[in-house]
């Protein structure tokens, strides 16, 4: 399953980043790394962006970036 899949209020564990190394690199510094815990807090109206809480920290993605992110839920 993909980060993409969830629903709102929903926590998942990352099992792999399968990105181009621009985007990679750009998702590490968001702390989105291999066994990170995320949860979903948003979904916009539109259902093309959504909001992330990792760490702490607030984190808006794409749908096409969050596809690329394995994920199993907890």
């Amino acid at each position: 399953m993909t980060l993409d899949t969830l629903n709102k209020g929903e926590t998942a564990l990352i099992l792999k980043v399968n990105a181009p190394q621009s985007l990679k690199a750009r998702l590490n510094s968001f702390g989105i790394t291999k066994d990170a815990t995320v949860y979903l807090q948003e979904v916009t109206l539109a259902k093309n962006t959504i909001e992330l809480c990792i760490n702490k920290t607030k984190v808006a993605l794409r749908i096409s970036e969050a596809s690329h992110i394995e994920v199993e839920k907890c």
